[in-house]
Protein backbone atom coordinates (compact mmCIF):
# COMPACT_ATOMS: atom_id res chain seq x y z
CA UNK A 1 0.00 0.00 0.00
CA UNK A 2 1.59 3.56 -0.67
CA UNK A 3 2.45 5.44 2.44
CA UNK A 4 0.64 8.24 0.95
CA UNK A 5 -2.94 6.80 1.77
CA UNK A 6 -2.10 6.95 5.12
CA UNK A 7 -2.34 10.39 5.79
CA UNK A 8 -5.99 10.79 6.31
CA UNK A 9 -7.26 14.07 6.62
CA UNK A 10 -3.93 16.18 5.21
CA UNK A 11 -5.02 18.07 1.99
CA UNK A 12 -3.01 16.69 -1.15
CA UNK A 13 -0.19 18.61 -0.62
CA UNK A 14 0.60 15.45 1.81
CA UNK A 15 2.19 13.50 -1.22
CA UNK A 16 5.30 16.32 -1.40
CA UNK A 17 5.20 15.16 2.61
CA UNK A 18 5.44 11.35 1.73
CA UNK A 19 8.49 11.39 0.31
CA UNK A 20 10.37 12.06 3.77
CA UNK A 21 8.76 9.14 5.88
CA UNK A 22 8.72 5.52 5.42
CA UNK A 23 6.99 2.41 7.55
CA UNK A 24 9.97 0.41 9.19
CA UNK A 25 9.56 -2.16 12.07
CA UNK A 26 9.74 -0.82 15.24
CA UNK A 27 13.21 -1.47 17.38
CA UNK A 28 12.38 -4.56 20.08
CA UNK A 29 15.96 -4.93 21.43
CA UNK A 30 17.31 -3.90 24.32
CA UNK A 31 13.39 -2.78 24.80
CA UNK A 32 10.35 -1.64 22.54
CA UNK A 33 11.29 2.03 22.10
CA UNK A 34 8.70 4.92 22.73
CA UNK A 35 7.12 7.07 20.98
CA UNK A 36 8.06 10.99 21.58
CA UNK A 37 4.39 12.09 20.03
CA UNK A 38 2.37 9.73 22.59
CA UNK A 39 5.00 8.05 24.34
CA UNK A 40 3.06 5.06 23.97
CA UNK A 41 5.64 1.73 22.93
CA UNK A 42 6.65 1.60 18.97
CA UNK A 43 5.26 -2.51 18.27
CA UNK A 44 3.71 -3.26 15.40
CA UNK A 45 0.60 -2.55 14.16
CA UNK A 46 -0.68 -2.82 11.10
CA UNK A 47 -3.52 0.03 11.97
CA UNK A 48 -1.11 2.57 13.43
CA UNK A 49 2.86 1.55 11.66
CA UNK A 50 5.73 2.85 12.87
CA UNK A 51 7.41 5.50 10.40
CA UNK A 52 10.88 7.08 10.32
CA UNK A 53 11.57 10.50 9.23
CA UNK A 54 14.24 10.01 6.45
CA UNK A 55 17.29 12.81 7.20
CA UNK A 56 17.41 12.68 10.81
CA UNK A 57 15.71 8.53 11.09
CA UNK A 58 13.30 9.32 14.15
CA UNK A 59 10.68 7.02 14.84
CA UNK A 60 7.08 7.52 15.73
CA UNK A 61 3.62 6.32 15.01
CA UNK A 62 2.24 6.94 11.45
CA UNK A 63 -1.13 8.34 13.72
CA UNK A 64 1.04 10.80 15.72
CA UNK A 65 2.72 12.09 12.70
CA UNK A 66 -0.46 12.95 11.24
CA UNK A 67 -1.86 14.88 14.10
CA UNK A 68 1.90 16.71 14.38
CA UNK A 69 1.33 17.62 10.68
CA UNK A 70 -2.35 18.91 11.40
CA UNK A 71 -0.97 20.78 14.18
CA UNK A 72 1.55 22.65 12.07
CA UNK A 73 -0.65 23.06 9.11
CA UNK A 74 -3.12 25.00 11.40
CA UNK A 75 -0.13 27.53 12.80
CA UNK A 76 1.00 28.29 9.25
CA UNK A 77 -1.61 27.33 6.53
CA UNK A 78 0.68 28.91 3.64
CA UNK A 79 2.74 25.63 3.92
CA UNK A 80 2.73 21.89 5.20
CA UNK A 81 5.43 20.53 6.44
CA UNK A 82 7.27 17.98 9.37
CA UNK A 83 9.13 19.05 12.55
CA UNK A 84 10.59 16.43 13.95
CA UNK A 85 9.62 16.57 17.30
CA UNK A 86 12.63 15.31 19.02
CA UNK A 87 15.90 16.96 16.68
CA UNK A 88 13.68 19.48 15.03
CA UNK A 89 15.00 18.90 11.83
CA UNK A 90 12.64 20.55 9.17
CA UNK A 91 10.79 18.18 5.88
CA UNK A 92 9.34 20.03 3.17
CA UNK A 93 8.43 23.88 3.40
CA UNK A 94 8.92 26.15 6.93
CA UNK A 95 7.59 29.75 7.02
CA UNK A 96 8.89 31.66 9.56
CA UNK A 97 8.11 34.79 11.78
CA UNK A 98 11.00 36.83 10.59
CA UNK A 99 9.77 40.40 10.24
CA UNK A 100 9.54 42.55 6.69
CA UNK A 101 12.98 43.31 5.46
CA UNK A 102 15.56 42.66 2.58
CA UNK A 103 18.65 40.34 1.71
CA UNK A 104 21.42 41.88 -0.80
CA UNK A 105 25.32 41.24 -2.11
CA UNK A 106 27.73 41.96 -3.99
CA UNK A 107 30.88 40.22 -4.92
CA UNK A 108 34.63 42.40 -3.71
CA UNK A 109 37.51 41.75 -4.79
CA UNK A 110 39.08 40.70 -1.34
CA UNK A 111 39.90 37.20 0.29
CA UNK A 112 38.86 36.03 3.65
CA UNK A 113 41.61 35.10 5.63
CA UNK A 114 41.87 31.19 4.71
CA UNK A 115 40.39 31.31 1.43
CA UNK A 116 43.10 33.08 -0.61
CA UNK A 117 42.35 33.44 -4.62
CA UNK A 118 39.14 33.63 -4.02
CA UNK A 119 36.82 36.91 -3.90
CA UNK A 120 33.98 37.35 -1.17
CA UNK A 121 30.23 37.93 -1.25
CA UNK A 122 29.24 40.30 1.17
CA UNK A 123 26.05 40.33 2.25
CA UNK A 124 23.75 42.74 3.53
CA UNK A 125 20.55 42.12 5.87
CA UNK A 126 18.35 45.15 6.27
CA UNK A 127 15.24 44.79 8.77
CA UNK A 128 13.88 48.21 10.52
CA UNK A 129 11.95 48.56 13.54
CA UNK A 130 8.18 47.85 13.59
CA UNK A 131 4.96 46.38 15.04
CA UNK A 132 4.51 43.08 16.13
CA UNK A 133 1.63 40.92 14.82
CA UNK A 134 0.02 37.80 15.81
CA UNK A 135 2.88 35.30 15.09
CA UNK A 136 5.54 37.36 17.43
CA UNK A 137 5.39 37.40 21.94
CA UNK A 138 4.05 40.48 22.06
CA UNK A 139 1.33 41.13 19.28
CA UNK A 140 0.61 45.28 19.00
CA UNK A 141 4.57 45.48 20.73
CA UNK A 142 7.10 47.89 19.07
CA UNK A 143 9.91 45.75 18.39
CA UNK A 144 13.33 46.64 17.35
CA UNK A 145 16.15 45.83 15.10
CA UNK A 146 19.06 46.80 16.43
CA UNK A 147 22.87 46.71 14.49
CA UNK A 148 21.59 46.99 11.58
CA UNK A 149 22.04 46.65 8.38
CA UNK A 150 24.01 43.73 9.66
CA UNK A 151 26.63 42.66 7.03
CA UNK A 152 28.22 39.36 6.47
CA UNK A 153 30.58 37.11 4.70
CA UNK A 154 31.68 34.11 2.27
CA UNK A 155 33.80 33.15 -0.22
CA UNK A 156 32.93 33.33 -3.25
CA UNK A 157 33.45 29.70 -4.95
CA UNK A 158 31.62 27.01 -5.45
CA UNK A 159 29.98 26.13 -2.03
CA UNK A 160 29.81 29.40 -0.86
CA UNK A 161 27.92 29.87 -3.76
CA UNK A 162 25.74 27.39 -3.14
CA UNK A 163 25.24 29.01 0.82
CA UNK A 164 24.23 32.00 -1.22
CA UNK A 165 21.65 30.38 -2.58
CA UNK A 166 20.32 28.55 0.38
CA UNK A 167 20.54 31.75 2.79
CA UNK A 168 18.02 33.29 0.20
CA UNK A 169 15.80 31.01 0.25
CA UNK A 170 15.95 30.50 3.74
CA UNK A 171 15.48 34.55 4.47
CA UNK A 172 12.36 34.27 2.10
CA UNK A 173 11.21 31.78 3.83
CA UNK A 174 11.35 33.65 6.94
CA UNK A 175 13.71 31.98 9.18
CA UNK A 176 17.19 33.67 9.55
CA UNK A 177 15.69 35.86 11.90
CA UNK A 178 12.96 36.31 15.07
CA UNK A 179 11.56 38.55 17.67
CA UNK A 180 12.32 37.40 21.11
CA UNK A 181 14.46 38.14 24.04
CA UNK A 182 18.54 39.04 23.72
CA UNK A 183 21.17 36.55 25.30
CA UNK A 184 23.65 39.07 25.39
CA UNK A 185 21.88 42.41 26.77
CA UNK A 186 18.99 41.00 27.73
CA UNK A 187 16.62 43.13 26.16
CA UNK A 188 13.30 41.92 25.00
CA UNK A 189 11.09 42.62 21.35
CA UNK A 190 14.92 42.99 19.69
CA UNK A 191 15.01 41.54 16.00
CA UNK A 192 17.68 38.09 16.31
CA UNK A 193 19.80 35.92 14.75
CA UNK A 194 17.89 32.25 14.24
CA UNK A 195 20.11 29.12 14.09
CA UNK A 196 21.91 29.58 10.72
CA UNK A 197 25.64 30.79 12.13
CA UNK A 198 27.10 33.74 10.03
CA UNK A 199 30.40 35.20 9.49
CA UNK A 200 30.20 39.32 10.31
CA UNK A 201 34.06 40.03 10.44
CA UNK A 202 37.04 39.39 8.55
CA UNK A 203 38.60 38.27 11.37
CA UNK A 204 36.17 35.17 12.40
CA UNK A 205 38.09 33.74 9.24
CA UNK A 206 39.58 31.22 8.85
CA UNK A 207 37.19 28.62 10.21
CA UNK A 208 37.88 25.43 7.77
CA UNK A 209 34.80 23.68 9.42
CA UNK A 210 32.16 26.60 9.06
CA UNK A 211 30.93 26.50 5.40
CA UNK A 212 29.61 22.79 6.29
CA UNK A 213 28.14 23.73 9.91
CA UNK A 214 26.73 26.62 7.47
CA UNK A 215 25.33 24.10 5.29
CA UNK A 216 23.96 21.69 7.62
CA UNK A 217 21.71 24.56 9.83
CA UNK A 218 20.42 25.10 6.62
CA UNK A 219 19.33 21.49 5.46
CA UNK A 220 18.34 21.27 8.89
CA UNK A 221 16.33 24.19 8.34
CA UNK A 222 14.62 22.09 4.86
CA UNK A 223 16.65 24.07 2.70
CA UNK A 224 17.91 21.94 -0.29
CA UNK A 225 17.69 21.45 -4.00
Amino acid sequence: MSLQLFFKGVDPASDMISRFVRVVEPPQWPHAQPCPMCMEELRHNGHNPTVSLSRCQHLMHLNCLNELILGQQKENQKSLYIECPICMSVYGEKIGDQPPGTMSWIVIPRSLPGHEGQNTIQITYNIASGIQNQEHPHPGRAFFAVGFPRTCFLPDGILGRKILRYLKIAFDRRLLFSIGRSATTGREDVVLWNSVEHKTQYSMFPDPQYMQRCMQQLVHLGVTD
